[in-house]
């Protein structure tokens, strides 16, 4: 790569968006989805849908690790366990 190549500065990227924002977004998406119909229990359908893929893709980041899993949710690893069998991971 001769210098008129190189880049003359560092690879910007556009800043991280707040995961209140993509919750509310993909919320508002559940809702225009249902046209109109009535929901009920949103709550625990939301925890239930989220925490699943966030608990794999959290051991995916630990390399598997349940200790460090554990430490990066904020939960017991007996806690995590339960979770991992109650959401079949393994």
């Amino acid at each position: 790569m001769n210098d008129s190549q190189k880049p003359t500065q560092a690879t910007q990227y556009p800043p991280p968006v707040p995961l209140s924002e993509l919750v509310e977004q993909a919320v508002e998406h559940y809702f225009s989805q249902l046209q109109g119909h009535d929901i009920s229990n949103l709550y625990s359908l939301i925890m239930t849908e989220v925490e699943r893929p966030l608990i794999a893709t959290v051991l995916k980041h630990s390399g598997y690790n349940q200790s460090k899993a554990s430490k990066m949710l904020g939960v017991s690893r007996s806690t995590l366990r339960k979770k991992i069998e109650f959401h079949q991971l393994f």
